[in-house]
């Protein structure tokens, strides 16, 4: 769609910093909160930077027209400024995230729409942070306060394309609180002290046996008896005694009598 009105401007990708799209923000306490976001344009990007001042241009003649009674001022406030310079407000230098970048802020009573980039509302409000990178819709005007004449810039929409490293104000521990640590005592020789073992137990430990070397045929070892304990000794059996073999009794054919001892068959042999 084309952008009928000259004052307003949609960036290309620009890094946001000092982020208050969710809840209305006063620097100052006599200020009226509002909410805004600080624009950093890289200087690489041409295209945004024309039509930010064919819009400053634009906005300083309709002030002439509308709010300047005809005159154009000397000196009027621009709301853009270099980040390798200094800061109108203090004359101090520009934040390092700000080198390379046209910086400039864009502020509004109503809360502006916030959508990623398929154009999605964001609701989780920590996904817009200072640092991210994304597109912003604002739109440049003329105002004429406390004698004080100049262009502002005001919020439209913005448009998050993806994270950036977070850009805060906020201190670490160790760098607010390093010089008061101590560390741990060392052992002059460097070597960390060693917890305290547990006590032995009370009941004898068994000892210890060695293990034969692996590839030699040694007998096994035998742990030795304990002190003062003989194994008990069993009596050997006595093998049994060899069998006898009976001798068989002759029966006298002839008669049918036994036969005795050098007797003969057919004959009875009486004891005498």
């Amino acid at each position: 769609m084309v952008n009928q009105d000259v004052l307003r401007v949609i960036t290309g990708e620009v890094r946001l910093s000092y982020v208050h799209a969710f809840k209305p923000y006063a620097k100052q306490p006599n200020q009226e909160p509002k909410f805004s976001v600080t624009i950093l344009v890289p200087k690489t990007d041409v295209a945004t930077k024309q039509k930010i001042d064919a819009a400053v241009q634009a906005a300083i003649q309709e002030g002439v027209s509308s709010k300047w009674n005809g005159v154009r001022p000397p000196v009027i406030a621009i709301p853009v400024h270099d980040g390798d310079g200094a800061r109108p407000s203090d004359g101090m230098p520009f934040g390092d995230e700000c080198k390379g970048h046209w910086v400039f802020t864009a502020s509004s009573k109503e809360q502006p729409q916030v959508v990623d980039a398929y154009v999605q509302p964001i609701l989780n409000q920590s996904e817009v942070y200072s640092g991210i990178y994304g597109r912003v819709s604002v739109r440049f005007f003329p105002y004429n306060q406390n004698g004080k004449k100049g262009v502002g810039c005001g919020l439209g929409n913005i448009q998050k394309l993806r994270d950036g490293d977070p850009l805060s104000g906020r201190t670490s521990a160790s760098s607010d609180f390093g010089e008061f640590g101590t560390p741990p005592q060392q052992p002059a020789w460097g070597f960390p002290q060693q917890p305290p073992q547990p006590a032995a137990p009370a009941y004898p430990q068994q000892p210890a046996y060695p293990q034969a070397p692996q590839g030699y045929g040694q007998p096994q070892y035998q742990p030795p008896a304990p002190q003062g304990y003989a194994p008990p000794q069993y009596p050997q059996a006595a093998p049994p005694a060899p069998q006898q073999q009976t001798a068989q009794q002759q029966i006298d054919p002839i008669t049918g009598a036994p036969v005795v001892p050098g007797g003969v068959y057919g004959v009875d042999t009486l004891p005498f």
